[in-house]
């Protein structure tokens, strides 16, 4: 089970799971399955999560409980 802060983080903003969901053009019962941690929830739409949330990936995966973001990377 992947430990993730999906439910936190969508709670702090007042956002349904059928928010979310849209924006990841996903129906709210995969988004459901995503915070359950029944299934893995795909790298690309993680991404979308970060940047809608202004916070980083370890932050999303609880390897950090700090929100911010890097600096974006010169390689884009």
């Amino acid at each position: 089970m992947q430990i993730m802060r999906l439910k936190e983080i969508r709670e702090d903003k007042d956002l349904s799971q059928s928010d979310v969901a849209k924006l990841l053009h996903t129906t709210q019962q995969q988004y459901s399955k995503y915070e359950l941690g029944i299934q893995l929830i795909p790298i690309d739409r993680l991404y979308i999560l970060a940047d809608f949330y202004h916070v980083s990936l370890d932050y999303l995966v609880c390897r950090t409980d700090e929100r911010t973001c890097y600096p974006k990377s010169k390689l884009n």
